[in-house]
């Protein structure tokens, strides 16, 4: 064995013995996760009683009420554009005339391209502001289990 260090004893390398305990490791961690899963899923997502404040920021956050996608993508857009353009100063020395290409077009192109992303989130935002301006209709059910009261 080419720098394995084999152990006689067990018949093993230490690099399974590493990799066994990462197996492990790893299905253990999925149990866990799905457990944890599902209850945070019944304590928050699915519950509708009230809770504090605090508590309903992670509520609709875990809901997906609140969307952190589109802070995240302006964020995102000034760092490429500002990287764009410094990256520019740097083509200089190769030719003037990719520098201001990439200097014109450059931002232009990552512009266009955040602006096709963010026409779903605002799909997205105008779609969940037409659900709540529309009241639900109600079913038969509903219609009769509400008369009877």
């Amino acid at each position: 064995m080419n720098g394995a260090q084999w152990d006689y004893l067990t018949e093993s390398s230490k690099v399974a013995n590493k990799v066994a305990g990462t197996l492990i490791w790893t299905v253990i961690a999925m149990i866990i996760a799905i457990a944890a899963g599902i209850m945070v899923y019944f304590m928050f997502v699915k519950d509708k009683k009230e809770v504090s404040k605090k508590l309903q920021t992670l509520k609709d956050l875990l809901d997906f009420k609140v969307m952190l996608i589109e802070p995240l993508l302006k964020v995102l857009y000034i760092i490429s554009t500002i990287f764009v353009i410094l990256l520019s100063f740097g083509l200089i020395s190769t030719s003037f005339v990719s520098f201001l290409m990439c200097l014109i077009f450059g931002p232009i192109s990552i512009r266009i391209c955040y602006e096709l992303v963010l026409i779903r989130v605002m799909t997205w935002k105008n779609t969940q502001d037409i659900r709540e301006s529309v009241k639900p209709k109600m079913t038969k059910k509903e219609k009769k289990d509400e008369e009877e009261k």
